[in-house]
């Protein structure tokens, strides 16, 4: 049968185009997520900054937590797992001088890193001394010597000479130009005291700390690592060499490892899903299309063994076929993503894309798997049919559903129900995102199993309206009745493509509408100050006669445990005159030094409430222990924890407030701009607007959007089979005087039909899954659904069905009826 399944795939390569273009792109999407989470697995990210100091010594970036488990009797394991850190973890200076007297060691260099916003861009603050670390040399001029003195990189386009405005500092002088310059960041170099005193007013760090330390060893920098082990050990601070550098310098790249590997898993894990339901679905259009073949072959003595090796012969030769290309193209793609993902700031540049051949066998083997077990469902029914039932059963293309079918159809019914169920009683983002794509993909499965039975329904109450509309509805209303196979076959990737749109946008708007709802609702300040300023101009407006309360506004996140949440640190005095958390326990009044207010989410989780002490460790990995002093609801709007601002500021890389709110009704806008007078840059705002955008989430729209476009692709695919398949149908329509023009209204009719049944199950599945979404994530079960996208979406599916469905047709109708009608049975 093997030799038999060849001959047929020469002689229809019409029939098996479509499942080999599924096969592709699903291999090509496996292959492009397989490369993602490798490079998270096993990314290194090159050092620019760092490159020239062979050893580096800096805070250890992670939060670590040792987890002893009881292996056997008697015997515990333990186990270290460790979490990155938000913000810079800096070391003492006095490390420096220890480190300079282990043997071996020729040099070192000491460094403060700040951030600097001046001209319109931003730069990375250093002292000159440091510059060896690259090693900077200077093209032009001379080092700073002088406190209004500095020195640019060559890629500033400033000049000896220059002056150059820093934001909530003052004017500096160019004195000197550097040879060189960072592909990913730009550097300005001051004096050594200088340095010092910007990195505690721009970087909110002390006078006795620094962000790092490079050490010259006289020769291999293995000499002298045993001894620098030592001199760090009991510290805070480790020792780097190599590519490990640079997971210092950019201090994001663990956390977009950390992005690939769960967004690769993720993603990869939806894309082989939706592929073997999309595979599926397109070998089930192209056996229905065969089924006169195959009834043949079971009537000549063919039995169901040689039918099935036969079809998965060929689905694995199919297979192969597609999956080889399409692991190429899976490369490309992935480094296509990489582009996109560093153009969104997702991932430094210098985190290189991991290549190996374990995507490439991996997808591969997936797309073959993916084929083979494509075919053997499809054919299921087909291949075990009695021979002496086998031609009337071809002829009359029964559409009942088969009781197996039924049986899986109502247990992923139940799935979907339990899974819903699961996610709306899920608060944490990190927990929700998977278990919602997947929720959504087993709805989906659930309706393309169960797709006759619904298809026999919608053309009963569809059937009715269509027939009135003379020949083209009655043709269409016909043909769908007599067809429901078909129409099932057809809607199953257009819901699909229509629930996971619909709940790829709108998880997000979901999300983003609740957190704004909650910020302008809680938000109860008369003006707000940004989007940077400085502690002397919140004091500067404190001054100002009338002004009740200035609250100043931080970010970051902190971790519990390794549990990360998101935490604001505000001025304690008077906050709740200029924000409304929405108080459930305790009061803001209670704030001070040593508490903190959580979230109703962050309180659950954490199992805490009034009066409890919760220990936890800041962005840079100070650890502190806290007392909670509130829990309050408005947690999406502002952050699931709300912390003293004087202590997040000393331990954040950037401690200038983005925002700072002012309760003052009774002082005029122009009152207050007048006391910013001396801080230009910082500006007032007559009404606070909090737009909140989730984090990450253009990430996840170019991710999830290669799912979209893969349904797309197979919605065509799909479509394309099946109006092809029906060129004899069109033809005798013909011969008994249809015109082209009334047939091609009737597949308008048709794909009118298929729409709507798509669009009205894919926006049910859709609903139910943003339902519980919201119930979980925002309190509220109702979605936030903006109409003007939703019309796209469904806009969209309608095009491509459409265009899916005309373009072919007229290609089929070009020819002579009566040589369609004789060229094959």
């Amino acid at each position: 049968m093997i030799g038999f399944a060849l001959h047929t795939m020469r002689n229809r390569t019409a029939g098996f185009a479509g499942a080999f273009f599924a096969l592709l792109c699903a291999a090509a999407l496996v292959c492009a997520c397989g490369a993602l989470l490798e490079t998270g697995l096993r990314g290194q990210v090159r050092p620019e900054r760092y490159a020239g100091a062979p050893v580096l010594v800096a805070g250890d970036q992670n939060v670590r937590e040792t987890i002893l488990k009881q292996k056997g009797e008697g015997e515990v394991k333990a186990k270290v797992k460790a979490k990155p850190l938000s913000e810079r973890a800096w070391v003492p200076a006095s490390l420096a001088g220890r480190l300079a007297g282990v043997p071996g060691v020729r040099s070192v260099v000491a460094e403060v890193t700040f951030p600097v916003h001046a001209g319109g861009a931003r730069y990375a603050g250093h002292g000159w001394e440091s510059a060896a670390l690259t090693p900077f040399t200077l093209r032009e001029g001379r080092a700073p010597a002088a406190p209004g003195e500095v020195v640019a990189d060559a890629a500033s386009g400033l000049s000896v000479g220059g002056r150059l405005t820093v934001e909530t500092v003052g004017a500096y002088r160019v004195v000197g130009v550097t040879a060189e310059a960072l592909d990913s960041q730009a550097t300005l170099f001051f004096g050594t005291a200088e340095a010092r005193r910007l990195a505690g007013l721009l970087g909110g760090r002390a006078d006795d700390m620094v962000s790092a330390i490079g050490v010259f060893p006289e020769g291999a920098p293995t000499v002298v690592l045993k001894g620098v082990n030592a001199v760090l050990e009991g510290t805070n601070a480790l020792a780097y060499t190599g590519d490990d550098r640079g997971t210092v310098e950019f201090l994001d790249a663990e956390k977009a490892r950390v992005k690939l590997i769960s967004l690769g898993g993720a993603l990869g894990g939806t894309s082989l899903l939706v592929a073997v339901l999309v595979v599926v679905g397109t070998f089930a259009l192209s056996i229905q299309q065969r089924q006169r073949e195959i009834a043949l072959l079971r009537a000549v003595a063919a039995t169901p063994r040689q039918i099935r090796t036969m079809l998965g012969g060929e689905a694995l030769l199919i297979g192969l076929v597609a999956g080889l290309p399409g692991t190429v193209l899976g490369v490309g793609l992935a480094f296509w993503l990489r582009s996109r993902f560093v153009d969104l700031g997702a991932m430094p540049p210098n985190l290189d894309l991991v290549l190996s051949p374990f995507p490439a066998f991996a997808a591969l083997g997936a797309t073959v798997l993916a084929a083979w077990a494509a075919a053997r469902i499809s054919a299921r029914r087909t291949v075990r049919i009695r021979p002496v039932e086998a031609l009337g059963e071809a002829a009359l293309r029964r559409s009942g559903l088969p009781w197996g079918r039924l049986v899986a159809g109502l247990l992923c019914l139940g799935g979907a129900v339990t899974l819903t169920l699961v996610l709306s009683t899920l608060s944490s983002e990190a927990a929700s995102s998977p278990v919602t794509m997947l929720t959504a993909l087993v709805w989906t499965i659930a309706v393309a199993l169960l797709g006759p039975v619904i298809a026999r329904v919608a053309v009963t109450v569809l059937g009715a309206p269509m027939r009135a509309f003379r020949v083209g509805g009655h043709l269409a209303a016909a043909n769908l009745r007599a067809g429901t196979g078909r129409l099932a076959a057809v809607v199953t990737p257009l819901s699909l493509m229509v629930a996971m749109t619909c709940t790829i946008l709108f998880v997000q708007t979901t999300m983003g509408h609740a957190a704004e709802t909650q910020a302008r609702v809680g938000t109860r300040a008369d003006h707000v100050l940004g989007p940077r300023v400085p502690e002397a101009a919140a004091d500067a407006v404190r001054k100002v006669p009338g002004v009740v309360a200035v609250t100043e506004v931080l970010r970051t996140s902190v971790r519990v445990g390794l549990a990360k949440y998101g935490a604001q640190g505000v001025t304690p005095a008077g906050l709740a005159s200029t924000m409304d958390l929405g108080v459930l326990k305790g009061s803001l009044d209670r704030m001070s030094d040593g508490t903190l207010a959580v979230s109703e989410t962050a309180a659950d989780g954490l199992g805490v409430s009034v009066g409890d002490r919760v220990a936890l460790t800041l962005g840079d990995g100070t650890p502190a222990t806290l007392t909670v002093a509130a829990v309050y609801t408005r947690g999406l709007g502002f952050a699931d924890l709300t912390l003293p601002h004087d202590l997040v500021a000393a331990h954040v890389d950037d401690p200038l407030a983005r925002t700072v709110l002012v309760a003052a009704p009774s002082v005029d806008r122009a009152v207050l701009a007048a006391a910013l007078r001396d801080h230009p840059g910082v500006g007032v705002l007559d009404r606070v607007e909090a737009i909140v955008t989730p984090a990450n989430a253009e990430v996840n729209y170019v991710a999830m959007g290669l799912i979209i476009a893969f349904t797309a692709i197979a919605v065509v695919n799909t479509l394309v089979m099946a109006t092809t398949d029906r060129a004899r149908e069109f033809a005798l329509l013909r011969l008994v005087g249809t015109t082209r023009r009334q047939i091609m209204r009737m597949l308008r009719w048709e794909t009118f039909a298929a729409v709507l049944v798509a669009v009205a199950l894919g926006t049910g599945v859709a609903l139910v899954t943003l339902a519980a979404f919201g119930a979980g994530m925002t309190g509220s079960a109702t979605p936030y659904v903006p109409p003007v996208t939703y019309l796209a979406v469904v806009a969209a599916a309608a095009a491509l069905a459409l265009a899916a469905t005309v373009v072919p047709a007229r290609m089929v109708l070009r020819d002579r009826p009566a040589d369609v009608i004789g060229a094959r049975e």
